[in-house]
């Protein structure tokens, strides 16, 4: 298809630089960055993640280690501050 454009100066400048830098003509250029610009986005692949099994040591109580955490916060919240 045939159409006539008017573009402004700076677009016509870096179409100019594009034609030769990439050695190409005018139109492979213009169609290119029309292509480029009005194409929908790609489509993302879904994010997933590999499952990595493992398992809790014998005797270790899987629902007491909040309970842990909780105790450590406490006493890191009531032991003095180290002397500088």
């Amino acid at each position: 298809m045939r159409t006539t454009l008017t573009l402004d100066d700076d677009v016509a400048r870096l179409v100019d630089e594009a034609v030769h830098r990439d050695r190409r003509s005018m139109k492979e250029v213009v169609n290119d960055a029309l292509r480029a610009a009005l194409a929908p986005p790609p489509v993302a692949r879904p994010y997933t993640v590999d499952v990595h099994h493992s398992a809790i040591r014998t005797g270790i109580d899987a629902g007491r280690l909040n309970q842990l955490v909780d105790e450590i916060d406490t006493d890191d919240a009531h032991s003095p501050e180290p002397a500088r």
